[in-house]
C-alpha cells in the first residue's frame, strides 16, 4: 500500500475530536455529492421514461415505418397503393423489419341526436398488432377487425366519447361524403381507448379495413398503406434505408410509385419536442456537478487548514508536496464515494418509488401521460457515478496545491 493511500485512510477513519471543524464539513460536503448524484439519477430516470413513453404511444399509431403512395405523402389527398400478399411478404423479408400490417383511412362525420364531430377512421385488418391497443383500452373490448366483411363495429377515443357521450354497446351513425353524396352507416361502439396523445385521440376511431377500403372505393387489394414495426428503434435510420432500398420509387401492380417515411418524419413536431428535453437534462446535470464540486473544494481546503500542523511534519520528515496533495485526493476519493453511494440509494430509491406508486402524477392534457414515467437505466447509472467521481477529483487537483505553499517551520507553531 502507498503511503499516501495509508494516510488517507488514517485520516478518513479518525474520528477524532467531534468538535473539530472538519468534521460538520465532511458531512456537507458528502452531502452535496449525495443530493447532486440523486437529482441526477432521477433526471435521466425520468427523461428516458417520458421519451420512450411517448415515443411508443406514437408508435403504437402510427408505427415506425410507413410505406405509402408517393403522391399521399405529397399532397392532403389519400392516394391507394396496392399491399398484396406479395407486397406484404418483400416488406416482411427486409433485414431489421419485425412486423407488417396494412392500414386504411376513411373521413367521416359521427353524428348523435345532440352533437356531431368530424373524425378518421382507421380500417385495420385481422394481421394488426393489437398490444398497444389493448394496453390502452379503458371500456369494452376490441372485436376482430377484418379485411374480408364489415361488422359495423368501431373502437373510439375517450375524448370522443365524451364529446359525443357514447357508450360502449351504444348505436351511432356515420356520414361519409364523396362525389356520389352522402353515405350513412351506423356502428355500434364496441370499445373505448385512451393514450392521452390529444393528435389521435380527438379524432381517431378504429374500424375494420374491408369498411375503411369501402368507403374510399379502394380495389379489395388496395389500402393507404403499411405500417412497419422495427426490431430495433435505436437502428430505425438502417431498417429505413433497407426499406428505401427495396420498395421506394417501385411501382405497384395499378403503376403508383410507392415510398416511405419514418416516424421521425411523419410526426416532427413531437420529437422535436422530445429532443428539446436534452437540453435540460445537460443543463441539470451541469448544475449538479458543479454542486459537488463546489462542496468537496470547501470541504478540502478546511481538512487542508485544519490539517496544516500534520502537513508541517510531513514535510519536516521529508515527504513532498505531490505525495501530500495525493493523500488529500484521496481522502476526498473517501468522501466522494460515500457520497455516491448515499446518492445511489436516495436516486433509486425515489425512481422505484413512482415506478411501482406512480405517486407523482401529471396532467395527461399538457404532458400525455397521467404519471410521470420513469426508466432506471443501470449504465447510464454507472456512467453518472465514474463521471461525477472523475469530475470531481480533477477539479481538486488545483485546490490542493495549496499544500504546496505551506511551509514546515511556520506551519508547526499553527494552532
Amino acid at each position: 500500500m502507498s503511503l499516501p493511500l495509508f494516510l488517507a485512510k488514517r485520516i478518513y477513519s479518525d474520528k477524532g475530536d467531534r468538535r473539530k471543524v472538519s468534521r460538520p464539513a465532511i458531512h456537507i460536503a458528502t452531502i452535496g455529492v449525495a443530493i447532486g448524484l440523486a437529482v441526477m439519477i432521477v433526471t435521466v430516470a425520468v427523461v428516458l421514461g417520458f421519451k420512450h413513453t411517448i415515443r411508443d404511444k406514437v408508435a403504437g399509431f402510427g408505427s415506425h415505418i410507413q410505406v405509402r403512395s408517393l403522391m399521399a405523402m405529397n399532397t392532403a389527398e389519400d392516394y391507394p397503393i396496392c399491399i398484396d400478399d406479395t407486397m406484404m411478404t418483400k416488406l416482411a423479408a427486409i433485414e431489421g423489419v419485425r412486423h407488417v400490417q396494412r392500414y386504411a383511412m376513411a373521413q367521416g362525420i359521427l353524428k348523435t341526436d345532440d352533437d356531431f364531430l368530424g373524425v378518421v377512421f382507421k380500417g385495420i385488418g385481422p394481421e394488426y398488432d393489437m398490444t398497444f391497443l389493448k394496453q390502452n383500452m379503458v371500456e369494452g373490448e376490441l372485436p376482430l377487425f377484418s379485411d374480408k366483411k364489415s361488422q359495423n363495429r368501431i373502437v373510439v377515443s375517450k375524448a370522443i366519447a365524451d364529446k359525443l357521450h357514447l357508450k360502449t354497446g351504444q348505436k351511432v351513425f356515420a356520414y361519409f361524403i364523396d362525389e356520389d353524396g352522402v353515405r350513412p352507416r351506423r356502428f355500434t361502439i364496441s370499445g373505448i381507448y385512451q393514450t392521452n396523445l390529444s393528435y389521435f385521440d380527438k379524432s381517431t376511431c378504429l374500424t375494420d379495413l374491408y369498411t375503411a377500403v369501402r368507403l374510399n372505393g379502394f380495389f379489395a387489394d388496395q389500402c393507404s398503406g403499411a405500417e412497419l414495426l422495427v426490431n430495433d428503434f435505436d437502428r430505425l435510420e438502417e431498417t429505413s434505408d433497407n426499406v428505401v432500398q427495396q420498395v421506394n420509387h417501385s411501382l405497384d401492380r395499378y403503376q403508383n410509385s410507392v415510398s416511405s417515411q419514418t416516424i421521425l418524419e411523419a410526426y416532427p413536431q413531437i420529437f422535436t419536442w422530445l429532443e428539446l428535453l436534452d437540453v435540460n437534462v445537460w443543463i441539470i446535470l451541469g448544475l449538479m456537478v458543479c454542486l459537488a464540486s463546489i462542496t468537496m473544494i470547501s470541504g478540502l481546503l478546511i481538512i487542508i487548514l485544519e490539517r496544516t500542523t500534520m502537513i508541517g511534519v510531513l514535510k519536516a520528515l521529508g515527504a513532498r508536496n505531490k505525495s501530500i496533495r495525493h493523500t488529500f485526493l484521496w481522502f476526498a476519493a473517501f468522501i466522494i464515494s460515500q457520497g455516491l453511494v448515499l446518492g445511489d440509494i436516495v436516486g433509486i430509491g425515489l425512481v422505484l418509488l413512482q415506478q411501482y406508486t406512480g405517486i407523482v402524477t401529471l396532467d395527461p392534457q399538457t404532458y400525455y401521460v397521467s404519471k410521470a414515467p420513469v426508466e432506471l437505466n443501470i449504465p447510464i447509472i454507472l456512467a453518472l457515478n465514474a463521471g461525477t467521481l472523475l469530475i470531481s477529483i480533477f477539479v481538486l487537483i488545483a485546490p490542493s496545491h495549496f499544500i504546496s505553499h505551506i511551509h514546515p517551520a511556520k506551519s508547526m507553531r499553527y494552532e
